[in-house]
């Protein structure tokens, strides 16, 4: 009777998912993760061809995992982007490793930061742009490009402990920059 696998695609995986949040994704070599799940490189790569193909995967959780995060953050403000930007910058500080992974690594056509923050199905960013009142879809683009250069230094900031403000302190500056923007 052959002997039952026992490291499976998804403890492999699930291990790279747990080894990069702790650590960080240049953390995530064959030896660092065979010796964080318990095994030796054998089992990895006889799953994964390469480790380039398991990183797709972790990139496809650390993106299942952000569109997972924005569905379940606390939503109130009435003002479009204000909790996408407060969702956002949060996430950067909670998710630090994932932050860097997704929105601060160099990555494939396919995942352009905006398809990132956009979500695969839950269209974030549409969602938000339909709230804008009396919106010239023609500008659409240009606003949302201001306001994500916005949160996106906000968060950036909130990476290195550079951007120690409250949520009560952030809600109004974005308030103010997606007035001001949609205005323009």
């Amino acid at each position: 009777m052959a002997r039952k696998e026992q490291i499976t695609k998804q403890i492999i995986l699930d291990g790279a998912f747990n080894l990069l949040r702790e650590q960080g994704i240049a953390m995530v070599t064959a030896r660092k993760l065979a010796s964080y799940i318990g095994c030796s490189t054998q089992p990895i790569f006889r799953v994964y061809r390469n480790m380039e193909e398991l990183y797709t995967d972790l990139f496809d959780k650390a993106k299942a995992y952000y569109e997972d995060y924005c569905l379940r953050f606390e939503k109130g403000n009435v003002i479009p982007f204000v909790d996408l930007g407060l969702c956002y910058i949060q996430f950067a500080k909670e998710e630090l490793n994932l932050f860097r992974l997704l929105f601060l690594s160099p990555h494939n056509d396919d995942n352009t930061m905006y398809d990132l923050i956009n979500g695969k199905e839950h269209a974030f960013v549409i969602q938000e742009i339909k709230k804008i009142p009396n919106l010239n879809m023609n500008h659409a683009g240009d606003i949302f490009m201001k306001i994500f250069v916005f949160m996106h230094g906000m968060a950036c900031m909130a990476t290195n402990g550079e951007f120690d403000l409250s949520r009560e302190e952030v809600i109004p500056m974005l308030e103010e920059a997606v007035t001001k923007f949609s205005r323009e």
